[in-house]
């Protein structure tokens, strides 16, 4: 049985109103998705500015403190500073790290680490946040808004900036409009150990996520500018031109 023309025509136009659909309903879901990956800024926690006592570490160092060894971290290294288990040290509340950070876009925003914490005397840092946070060293008010509880266990794990009040423990979420941050992890008791940061502007479900800084978020770190192809000498920035640079 045939169709006339002007049914072949209305089913014609049926099917590209269809194949139409489809496509719209592809990018609506496209655009979803790339949409819900927000913000995310990983950082090498060794990488930041460091005040001492707080030093740049290594696993074998928790060993000599007659700790358990950590698994290994990102980069093989790690901030912490150095004391040994189960008892309050000459370090504690001693030294800061700081690190510059570029907010891209106004929101709220959380803070993760990558940190092992061996015991109850091990495992804590002060934090702030400018300009959210005042200018105020946690060191000497004692503030506990700043001090963060951290999850205690001695392997790398991922555990949220928080609110370690007398009264329970909250966690913790900035707003900054979009511009240059100051973040600062105060020493509270030495030993707690600090491998990565991971800052997200996911309030529910950042932790899913975390992870180490790439190569290319690294050399960012570092203020290594991406070097132009050659083509004849096909010039360009490796892993092995970053660990020159950041130390073996």
């Amino acid at each position: 049985m045939g169709y006339s023309y002007e049914i072949l025509e209305v089913l014609v136009a049926m099917r590209l109103a269809i194949i139409f659909i489809l496509i719209l309903s592809v990018s609506a879901f496209v655009s979803k998705v790339v949409l819900a990956k927000g913000v995310e800024i990983a950082l090498e926690a060794e990488l930041g500015k460091l005040t001492a006592p707080l030093a740049v570490g290594v696993p074998n160092d928790a060993k000599a403190q007659n700790g358990p060894v950590p698994d290994e971290p990102s980069r093989g290294k790690f901030i912490w500073a150095p004391g040994v288990p189960l008892a309050g040290g000459a370090n504690d509340g001693k030294g800061y790290a700081e690190y510059t950070i570029n907010i891209p876009a106004k929101g709220k925003y959380t803070v993760w680490g990558r940190v092992v914490a061996w015991d109850g005397n091990s495992d804590s840092f002060w934090v702030t946040w400018r300009p959210t946070d005042p200018e105020e060293n946690p060191q000497q008010t004692a503030n506990t808004k700043y001090r963060w509880g951290v999850q205690q266990g001695n392997t790398w794990h991922w555990d949220r900036v928080n609110q370690w009040l007398d009264g329970g423990t909250f966690e913790r979420e900035w707003e900054f409009d979009k511009g240059e941050t100051k973040l600062i992890i105060w020493t509270r008791e030495d030993a707690t150990m600090l491998d990565c940061l991971y800052i997200t502007d996911d309030l529910v479900s950042g932790g899913n996520m975390a992870r180490p800084p790439t190569d290319d978020e690294v050399k960012q770190q570092l203020g290594i500018k991406p070097k132009s192809v050659d083509s004849k000498d096909k010039l360009s920035a490796t892993w092995g031109n970053i660990k020159s640079q950041y130390g073996n």
